[in-house]
């Protein structure tokens, strides 16, 4: 727990960057960020990563020993747990610019307090992920984190939305990094093929948060909101396997 939550918070370092660097970008031109990208990219490929020192695996990884039944129910976890929280920025960027007029700085600025919390409260959170369970953990981040998008998507002032997207960061972080050491801590052949298996689900969340609620946010913002934060509160703890 504690080294998956030094992870969790550098993951959420990038989060936190990305809209700022955005933000900044659209002041002057928005290709901008996308340059920025390439070059942080360049450089992480340059510099590679540092060698592995877990032994050698005897028999070769199979992607099929991989898709278990308890890790795809952690997968959908870490799908909704990401769609409903981190996945929403785009959403909360609309509403933003509609509802309140902000400049993009501005809404770069605001949308980076989740990355921020992330940063602060993610290793403290795999730290009691040790005491408390992984299971627990994500329990405590959907149903805090529905709470917290309910009120991002229906509060009228900008300041308790800030405040409510601070404290969904630290939700965001019980749910990833207790999807994490879920997977991690599983029983089975191949956990690195089940981590990848989780992450992918993940991101999956998140590529399919703009095509499935883009079209309700035209109709209804509140509702755009409010779905989301409903399946995070009542899948997530229903699908998460019990600990053993």
């Amino acid at each position: 727990g504690r080294a998956l939550g030094a992870f969790g918070a550098f993951q959420a370092a990038g989060q936190s960057s990305a809209p700022l660097i955005g933000g900044l970008a659209a002041e002057f031109d928005w290709r901008l960020a996308f340059l920025v990208i390439a070059v942080v990219a360049g450089i992480l490929g340059a510099v590679g990563l540092p060698k592995s020192e877990a032994p050698a695996a005897t028999t070769p990884a199979r992607l099929r020993d991989a898709l278990r039944p308890e890790v795809l129910r952690i997968g959908i976890a870490a799908l909704l747990g990401w769609g409903a929280l981190g996945g929403l920025s785009f959403l909360l960027a609309f509403r933003f610019e509609d509802e309140f007029g902000l400049s993009p700085t501005v809404r770069g600025l605001l949308l980076t307090v989740f990355g921020v919390a992330g940063i602060l409260s993610a290793r403290r959170i795999g730290i009691l992920i040790d005491r408390i369970g992984a299971r627990s953990s994500v329990m405590i981040g959907a149903l805090g984190g529905a709470v917290l998008v309910s009120v991002v998507g229906l509060a009228g002032l900008v300041p308790v939305i800030a405040i409510a997207w601070f404290v969904a960061g630290i939700a965001s972080q019980f749910v990833l990094v207790g999807v994490n050491a879920a997977v991690l801590g599983s029983a089975g052949p191949n956990r690195g093929g089940a981590v990848s298996v989780v992450q992918a689900m993940r991101f999956g969340g998140a590529a399919l948060a703009p095509l499935a609620l883009t079209p309700i946010y035209d109709s209804s913002p509140a509702a755009s909101f409010l779905i989301p934060a409903l399946l995070l509160a009542v899948v997530a703890p229903l699908i998460m396997p019990k600990q053993r």
